[in-house]
């Protein structure tokens, strides 16, 4: 049997000032964690610092900036008191559309936030875990990584593709007791969905074996279990939390 109390812990969740974001710092505060979250904008980050309640903070980032991650990579270890034990990377950017009619821009956005970002900060803060020879590493794809969705080809692309680098940085990391997993999320009740209309919801449900959408709190389940010391022999694997859409 094991616990989930993260008492003496620093978790860095990047995109945390809304849904599965938020869900994910709020879990890992309530288990007894430092947490320190990520936003784009000032007002965001003191949100982030307001709902913890003094069980961390929130910092702003730019995923898009990423000449600026060396400069936020200090400031959160200031923050940290060192370095970081458990790095979770969930901010993301979609911008959707049909390939024919999709801009440079939208694709390379989208790599570069959902993807590029995430492996820089995983460059930045492994090492911090490689010296002290543990730590957790949990990046957030999507099942579109896996099963494909028309007018997403940028995303499907960059989440998959952070389900490859989490495999092979797996590898790299296992001899320092570092582990790297994916959560693969499917439809999830959030911000984002509940301005869908009542139609387009229904539809996705009856797509869903189990009927229905899963919860941030769904997501942020997942994420504690495999950064707890229950999952300390699972590595290079996604854990998919998508009610069977896609199995």
């Amino acid at each position: 049997m094991f616990a989930l109390d993260f008492s003496g812990k620093v978790v860095l969740v990047t995109g945390a000032t809304r849904g599965i974001g938020k869900a994910i710092a709020q879990s890992f505060a309530a288990c007894g964690a430092t947490v320190i979250g990520t936003a784009t904008s000032q007002s965001g980050a003191d949100s982030i610092t307001e709902y913890l309640g003094g069980k961390g903070c929130g910092v702003v980032l730019n995923m898009l900036e990423k000449d600026s991650f060396a400069d936020f990579a200090k400031i959160v270890e200031e923050k940290a008191g060192g370095s970081i034990d458990i790095l979770v990377n969930n901010a993301g950017i979609t911008r959707d559309t049909l390939f024919m009619r999709m801009k440079d821009e939208d694709w390379d956005q989208v790599i570069a936030c959902n993807l590029t970002a995430v492996s820089k900060l995983c460059q930045l803060f492994m090492r911090g875990m490689m010296k002290k020879r543990a730590g957790r590493i949990i990046n957030i794809t999507s099942v579109v990584g896996e099963m494909g969705n028309a007018g997403q080809c940028n995303y499907s692309a960059a989440k998959a593709g952070l389900i490859g680098f989490s495999k092979s940085l797996a590898k790299e990391l296992a001899s320092r007791h570092v582990t790297v997993n994916c959560v693969a999320p499917g439809f999830i009740a959030t911000d984002m969905t509940a301005v869908l209309s009542d139609e387009i919801k229904e539809n996705a449900k009856k797509s869903v074996p189990l009927g229905d959408m899963g919860t941030a709190d769904d997501i942020a389940n997942a994420v504690l279990f495999l950064a707890s010391d229950g999952a300390s022999y699972i590595t290079g694997t996604t854990l998919d939390v998508n009610g069977g859409l896609y199995m």
